[in-house]
């Protein structure tokens, strides 16, 4: 290559995270190369199998005087909960019983955390995207129930805790399956009149949630617009189109938003 095409292609290789102009050596990739793609698909496995420290993940939340509850799924273990993705769908019996008699009245609105497949993104970003949240939720006025922190869980779960805890609607707040560029994703998943057995075109999703990624901020302003559109419409999922860009494009930039 040209000087002048390596200056093109690291101009645009600055612009994405994706693998674009790696070069080569011979018939294969320069070594540097190929000890980033080693180094990116060894945290994609540890951010899959490290387990999630739910009491950390509690201490954070309850700083923002967030109240919570820690629950586990049907999947006794993490080897359990990557073979059967069924067991993680469901509350454990035990947990079962305590959210339906920890509920004394009806709410508007259910939190599950959850590790998913990335215990990583959660320890990195539950926290930082309540705290962005919690405001909106204030103003709105909304009744939460204790936020629910669940190990092994997968986010059909947030259905039955949402159903136990008799809110409105739940959000599932979990670590995304990670990439090989991004291992610290957290997804959003909003329902409406959770109960087990909705299926996932009755859900709104918000992905991509970390600082390298859509912000806390955007996020929490997206997940406030899809919560208020819920409770307006009765629904959430494929009815339900996110069109909260279009109040970003009618305003100035809001600082309290992120600034864009």
């Amino acid at each position: 290559m040209s000087t002048q095409t390596d200056t093109l292609w690291q101009r645009l290789a600055r612009l994405t995270p994706a693998r674009i102009g790696l070069g080569r050596a011979g018939a294969g990739l320069p070594t540097r190369e190929v000890l980033k793609f080693g180094l990116a698909h060894a945290q994609a496995r540890d951010a899959v199998h490290t387990p999630m420290d739910a009491a950390a993940i509690a201490g954070a939340i309850e700083a923002l005087g967030l109240p919570t509850v820690t629950v586990t799924s049907g999947a006794e273990d993490r080897a359990t909960y990557l073979r059967r993705p069924d067991y993680g769908r469901r509350l454990s019996p035990e947990s079962q019983k305590a959210l339906s008699d920890s509920a004394a009245e009806p709410v508007d609105l259910a939190i599950v955390v959850a590790d998913g497949l990335s215990a990583r993104a959660v320890h990195e970003g539950a926290a930082a995207l309540l705290a962005a949240f919690k405001p909106h939720a204030e103003a709105a006025g909304w009744r939460l129930a204790p936020v629910t922190i669940a190990t092994q869980a997968r986010v059909a779960l947030g259905d039955a805790a949402g159903a136990a805890l008799r809110a409105r609607a739940v959000v599932v707040v979990i670590g995304e399956r990670p990439g090989l560029s991004s291992p610290d994703s957290l997804g959003l998943y909003v329902t409406f009149d959770p109960k087990p057995g909705r299926s996932d075109a009755e859900r709104n999703c918000i992905s991509n949630v970390r600082p390298a990624g859509l912000s806390f901020e955007l996020a929490a302003f997206k997940l406030n617009w899809l919560l208020t559109q819920a409770f307006s419409r009765g629904l959430t999922g494929v009815n339900l189109k996110d069109e909260s860009d279009r109040l970003l494009e009618a305003a100035a930039p809001d600082p309290a938003i992120g600034g864009f």
